[in-house]
């Protein structure tokens, strides 16, 4: 990384109180006004795998893919994808949320794509532990290669980070990056092999479609919880992972910086 990039994490290091307390405020003002309040959390993906669960177990009677039940095999994918799509969603649109405190203060904006980053790890979590059940409701066993989970969510909070820079502050200057945030995320989900399995592709489309970085941590999520595959195993992909995923921080970062200084007049 270059040198701008590790004075931004050592800065964002020393505001992780402000961090904190803003993705707390977040994560409270979803629920204000609500009954159920913080059970929404858990009912929202509950409901969701409920309803994949009656359509592919119980009507199409989906076959298993390598053993695995169909619902048990989508839902391990779906708990990072539907991370990433709500933070980078939410990152686009995180300057323009908070103008208010731009134009008016002395803020240090660099953190705005990082209380997204945090205030999502709540649902997240949610999501993962309804996973856990699902798994035991099948009779699958439990295991430690479930904590190799953390690594994959670290890879993904810092390929978001990236990308939430950049569509962050491109955002600010062209309100039409976040609608195509919007698309390339709904393309994304059916380019990222959550629904389908990759291996009934050709070898060629195979290889392209890899090159998405998401697809990383999706396949990472199900050797976690489902084949228990350690991530050295694939140490060349993981290698190309981190290349991609540093490079596009970097960018992000540099795009940020030179833009900042002109957000408070754009705003």
């Amino acid at each position: 990384m270059t040198k701008g990039t590790l004075s931004t994490v050592k800065k964002l290091l020393l505001q992780r109180q402000l961090i904190l307390a803003m993705a707390k405020r977040e994560i409270v003002s979803k629920y204000v006004g609500s009954f159920l309040g913080f059970a929404w959390t858990f009912i929202q993906p509950a409901v969701m795998l409920s309803v994949f669960w009656f359509i592919f177990s119980v009507g199409f009677r989906t076959k298993p893919i390598s053993d695995v039940p169909f619902v048990v095999w989508l839902a391990a994918g779906m708990a990072p994808w539907f991370a990433f799509a709500a933070i980078i969603t939410s990152s686009s649109n995180a300057i323009v949320q908070y103008a208010h405190l731009i134009k008016k203060t002395v803020f240090p904006v660099m953190i705005l794509p990082v209380v997204k980053i945090v205030s999502s790890m709540v649902s997240h979590g949610a999501f993962v532990l309804l996973l856990i059940v699902l798994l035991l409701c099948n009779g699958m066993n439990l295991s430690f290669y479930f904590f190799q989970a953390f690594y994959y969510y670290f890879c993904l909070c810092i390929l978001t980070l990236g990308l939430g820079y950049a569509a962050s502050s491109l955002n600010v200057f062209a309100r039409d990056v976040g609608q195509v945030i919007g698309v390339l995320v709904q393309v994304g989900f059916w380019g990222s092999a959550i629904f389908w399995d990759m291996s009934i592709m050709p070898e060629k489309v195979q290889k392209i479609l890899k090159l998405n970085p998401v697809y990383y941590i999706i396949q990472g999520y199900r050797d976690s919880f489902i084949t228990f595959t350690p991530f050295w195993d694939r140490m060349g992909y993981t290698l190309y992972f981190w290349f991609v995923t540093l490079l596009l921080l970097v960018v992000g970062t540099v795009i940020f910086k030179k833009l900042q200084p002109q957000f408070a007049d754009v705003l």
